[in-house]
């Protein structure tokens, strides 16, 4: 199946009805999904003779996660849009008398957010697959990698069951195989056949194969389980013994068999009327068909006067609520003949037993309720649909009673007072209980939670190593980068600028807005951007990699953070992060005006490594140049914000011995990390962090792809972002592609930057870089100080106006020469008389900085 991508910000509509362009879906004559096709028995049972190398085909190429949580995420959209094509297919599929509204419920699972910090609790972070080193100190290299391939075993009239575990098994890497029953709707297979269609590059649908066939078509299921490295199994303990007959040796079983639940209540809870209000309501709720929903209220006494008592008075309860809330259709309408008399015998056991005064019934006279008080305390199962034991159990024998029945308990909702709850929760989890909760939230859940005492995602992993040679690998953060390209969903929708995405700013949930900085303010006002700290985290991860790949030694180097701080600037924050991060040692000094004691603190702790803005090193260095010549310890300088000229560079290594001057990450306040320079790269050359972003180079004047090496305006759509999309956004740099595969061995795309838009000055009727001046009056004029151009309106003209850097030898009037000289546009507008031409030589300090980065404005525009 083929799918083209468009860019018209309908990519869902366009890739969903791709999916259904021959054949219109799911159908009784083809009921199975094959990897992007739906497919009759007669050919289904072809390919599973075939299935042992479907697998390893698929598993020939690794599945990226952002790949799942884009097409999650788009499907999630439409789900939850009723509106939409998509819904509206979907909801013919769905299982007879199921409410429409299921899909809304599987929409808010399937969301970025959801799934992103599904990932982040249960794997460690949003892209566990990829081998990264958890220790940056050593060279070993960790990952969660797939199984391999994962038969999914679904439960019966459970809609929501089998996709999620699909979704959960694509989230770890995996080719999944579901079967279905028989008795089924092609709900699940149509849910399928959508997220593949949301993904065009058929990594998804490569992965996914949904069967439907009975449990009697035993070859069927021995051949799916067969190539198998782990068979997921929903049902009882016969369905999963009758599955394990085909499990091969070595092969993971994750039984997800059904479990029992309780309420327990002390006696301050269970006399008051808002818990019993609230256990009723767990009580109603899915008429008990959920592993959480309470079978038996324990009260935690021994007191069978009480027991009864309580019993009474909460079937009042149970009535009331049921009344509020009366099942689907008359009473026992929706019951099988096997529940029926299930619910039958244990009610007329229940009284047969009031004459022996073990029990007590307390029933609705129309079956939709019953409450059954029993003085016996071990666990009894209850036959559901709103039927409910009630038993003593005094909290010192909670363990003895409990524990012989723990691989079939599941949650247990508490009520008390703190530290009641606190005790026995304690008590509980010792008995075998994998779950508390309040009571009336036994059915609630939380993104992330462990399932039946496990993580699912991590039933579905392997965590593999690879240890490496510290030295062949000590600036290889990442081994993935080695071995190949990362490929990330292609960038789609309209560019957007600054103005544009200041305004999304104002639409983000305030659960995703967790945290707010400002930009520098160097090309204008300061900027809000907004990042969840989960958003945070993986950016922080990701510039650490970057600084690994640049050279910095997380045990040698003795790092002096000097970013500025303070006015919600991001840059000493995001540092101190990232040296965090790699454990390294870090003077975190911040940017100050006493240069001395900034001098005296990396003089006494014996710093060798410097962060900071080149602005202000620069300044630092040559303010305490006898002193930290004398010291002789720093050896490595990392830079971002501005750039280091090559001239001032030599001056670092030639003066003050410095070894290593280098970019420390190129990114943006938005955006965060975009690059990093490698141990091979030069000036203004980056690679791409090709996790987090895609790049595309546009022509300057038009919205369209440059030539191969031609500079372009630079455009960035960030993928890892659970709370804010940033699609094609025009970062306002510009920058041109470096071909070929870099030295360093990475695979991540490279790129030089060519400085920005804002630096292109529109003056006397020419374009003007100031780039172009910086060149000059390096190469030519010998300046090895800063630069900055101030354009303003004189009597007659406009007037350009060179500031540089007061430094020995620095000659205005030989720059100007210089100037005029080597720039034929500038010659042209000064001898035309449109342009005035001064250059003049201040101190550093004076020259126009932005005040909350310190970052040195390298063109002024003072026209009016």
């Amino acid at each position: 199946m083929t799918v083209s991508m468009t860019v018209d910000g309908d990519l869902a509509e366009t890739v969903a009805v791709a999916a259904y362009a021959n054949g219109g879906g799911p159908t009784a004559d083809a009921p199975h999904y094959w990897q992007g096709a739906f497919t009759g028995d007669e050919e289904a049972g072809r390919r599973l003779a075939e299935l042992p190398a479907a697998v390893e085909a698929a598993l020939g190429t690794p599945l990226e996660t952002e790949t799942v949580l884009a097409a999650c995420d788009a499907l999630a959209g439409a789900l939850l849009d009723p509106e939409h094509p998509v819904h509206a297919r979907l909801a013919a599929h769905l299982p007879e008398g199921e409410d429409p509204a299921l899909l809304a419920e599987l929409g808010h699972h399937l969301g970025r957010r959801e799934l992103t910090r599904k990932l982040r609790r249960e794997l460690g972070g949003s892209a566990p697959g990829r081998l990264n080193r958890p220790d940056p100190r050593e060279a070993v290299y960790e990952a969660w990698a797939p199984v391999g391939m994962v038969a999914h075993i679904a439960p019966g009239n459970a809609a929501t069951v089998a996709p999620l575990s699909i979704v959960e098994g694509l989230l770890a890497g995996n080719v999944n195989v579901l079967k279905t029953s028989s008795a089924d709707s092609l709900f699940p297979q149509a849910l399928m056949a959508e997220l593949a269609a949301l993904d065009p590059s058929g990594a998804l649908a490569a992965r996914i194969v949904v069967l439907r066939f009975g449990s009697s078509r035993q070859e069927w299921l021995r051949l799916m389980c067969a190539p198998a490295d782990a068979v997921a199994v929903w049902g009882g303990e016969a369905a999963v013994a009758g599955v394990a007959a085909h499990v091969p040796a070595g092969c993971r079983l994750v039984e997800w068999g059904h479990r029992i639940s309780f309420a327990y209540l002390t006696g301050d809870a269970w006399s008051d009327g808002d818990t019993l209000d609230a256990l009723a309501g767990d009580v109603c709720r899915h008429e008990q068909q959920a592993c959480s929903s309470p079978q038996v209220v324990y009260l935690d006494t021994g007191d069978e006067a009480e027991v009864f008592a309580f019993a009474e008075r909460f079937a009042g309860v149970l009535a009331a609520r049921s009344a509020a809330c009366p099942p689907a259709g008359a009473a026992g309408g929706d019951r099988d003949p096997a529940e029926e008399a299930e619910l039958t015998t244990t009610e007329l056991v229940a009284r047969l037993e009031e004459h022996l005064g073990l029990t007590r019934v307390f029933a609705a006279d129309d079956g939709s309720w019953r409450v059954m008080a029993d003085t016996r305390s071990p666990l009894t199962a209850s036959p559901l649909h709103r039927s409910v034991w009630v038993k003593p159990l005094p909290r010192e024998r909670m363990i003895a009673t409990l524990r012989p029945m723990r691989r079939y308990l599941q949650t247990a909702g508490i009520a008390g007072s703190r530290t009641d709850v606190a005790e026995l929760s304690r008590t509980a989890l010792a008995a075998g209980v994998t779950r508390i909760t309040p009571v009336g939230a036994m059915l609630d859940s939380y993104t992330g939670e462990p399932h039946d005492g496990v993580y699912a995602l991590q039933r579905y992993s392997r965590r593999v190593a690879v240890q490496a040679d510290p030295d062949l690998f000590a600036t290889t953060a990442c081994l993935d980068d080695l071995a190949g390209p990362v490929v990330l969903p292609a960038p789609a929708g309209p560019l957007l600028g600054k103005e544009e995405v200041q305004e999304r700013n104002g639409r983000v949930d305030r659960a995703d807005a967790e945290l707010y900085f400002h930009s520098g303010g160097s090309t204008g006002e300061p900027a809000l951007s907004l990042f969840s700290y989960d958003d945070y985290d993986a950016q922080m991860h990701a510039a650490a990699r970057g600084l690994l790949a640049a050279g910095y030694d997380p045990v040698g180097d003795r790092t002096a953070n000097l970013f500025y701080c303070g006015g919600m600037y991001g840059s000493f924050i995001s540092f101190f992060s990232i040296l965090e991060r790699l454990g390294g040692v870090q003077l975190p000094l911040a940017a100050g005006p006493d240069h001395r004691a900034t001098a005296r603190a990396l003089i006494d702790h014996g710093a060798n490594t410097l962060f900071g803005m080149p602005s202000y090193l620069w300044q630092l260095l040559h303010a305490e140049a006898d002193a930290l010549r004398a010291y002789g310890g720093l050896r490595k300088v990392f830079y971002g914000g501005e750039r280091f000229t090559p001239e001032q560079q030599r001056t670092l290594e030639v003066e003050f011995g410095i070894e290593v001057v280098r970019s420390i990450t190129y990114g943006s306040t938005d955006l965060g990390p975009l690059g990093y320079q490698c141990t091979e790269s030069t000036g203004g050359v980056h690679h791409l962090h090709a996790d987090l972003h895609t790049m595309e180079i546009l022509d300057p004047d038009a919205d369209r792809p440059v030539e191969p090496g031609a500079t372009g305006r630079l455009v960035f759509t960030t993928h890892a972002r659970r709370g804010q999309q940033l699609g094609r956004y025009v970062i306002g740099d510009l920058g041109r592609a470096v071909p070929g595969r870099c030295p360093c061995g990475s695979h991540a795309p490279r790129f030089e930057l060519q400085g920005r838009t804002g630096d292109v000055m529109r003056v006397a009727t020419y374009f003007l870089n100031h780039r172009r001046f910086v060149t000059l009056a390096e190469e030519q004029g010998g300046h090895r100080g800063e630069l900055q151009v101030l354009l303003g309106n004189g009597e007659a003209r406009e007037r350009l106006t060179v500031r540089v850097e007061r430094s020995a030898g620095t000659d205005p009037e030989r720059l100007r020469e210089v100037f005029l000289a080597g720039y034929p546009d500038l010659r042209s507008a000064v001898s035309e008389r449109l342009l005035d031409l001064v250059v003049e030589a201040v101190d550093g300090a004076s020259l126009d900085r932005s005040p909350t980065s310190g970052k040195l404005r390298s063109v002024v525009d003072g026209r009016r």
